[in-house]
């Protein structure tokens, strides 16, 4: 009960812009998400930027990636990157509400979690979950939509190096296998609409990999959604 209030009172405490500094202020203010989270074209099915009037980058329409639609709410570049990595890295799980915030406000967002059966946080192999201490697209999840959050559906079988050391190439091989899905739940999600979350998408090499395993399970319908998608698929500047 006490910690329900002290989180209570924390919320109405008047706080500073993490990115101008205004004060008082929620974590990020207004006038820096009207600056810096404005919507953009973006490809639906990989969310990288694109013309205005264009639904699919060429990449897509000469091999399409294993999503039906793919959504991200900014791109991963100044200020967001620097808030993902206090999240992320520095363990300030604070965030999750403020960016699930962030993400539930980008344009179809709405509708694909109200249109899903299940949304999916991307899972850590149990090495990382030890080293970070927590799965932050968890927090974000149970922060977006804690109705539809099932964890316990989609495994990480195989630890890798991390992928900001890796080539595009070298991404696709390295995830190749390391997602399952427990036994248990499997079957459950033959013809569902399942929603995929994940905080940062470079090449995409990990949840298109996720989506395979959920299509072969009979998944009807698989988006993706990221908070943060990095501008070209070569950037890798600290994103996962």
């Amino acid at each position: 009960m006490w910690g329900r209030l002290f989180t209570g009172l924390v919320d109405r405490l008047p706080s500073q812009c993490a990115v101008c500094l205004a004060w008082p202020s929620r974590p990020v203010c207004d006038a820096c998400v009207q600056r810096f989270g404005q919507p953009q074209p973006r490809c639906q099915t990989c969310a990288l930027p694109v013309l205005a009037g264009m639904r699919q980058c060429g990449a897509c329409i000469t091999a399409p990636p294993p999503l039906d639609q793919t959504l991200a709410a900014v791109g991963y570049d100044y200020p967001w990157a620097g808030l993902v990595t206090q999240f992320k890295f520095q363990g300030q799980t604070g965030w999750a509400r403020t960016l699930a915030t962030l993400l539930r406000s980008a344009p179809w967002v709405e509708l694909a979690l109200d249109a899903s059966d299940c949304l999916l946080p991307m899972p850590l192999s149990p090495k990382r979950l030890q080293l970070r201490g927590f799965n932050q697209t968890l927090q974000l999840a149970k922060a977006l939509a804690p109705d539809k959050v099932r964890a316990d559906v989609l495994l990480r079988v195989k630890d890798t190096v991390p992928q900001s050391a890796l080539s595009r190439a070298e991404r696709r091989l390295a995830v190749r296998g390391a997602y399952a899905l427990e036994p248990a739940h499997a079957a459950g999600l033959a013809n569902k609409r399942v929603v995929l979350l994940d905080d940062v998408m470079t090449t995409g090499a990990s949840l298109h990999e996720a989506a395979r395993v959920l299509r072969r399970a009979g998944a009807m319908h698989i988006t993706a959604l990221v908070l943060a998608r990095t501008e070209r698929a070569e950037h890798t500047q600290r994103a996962e």
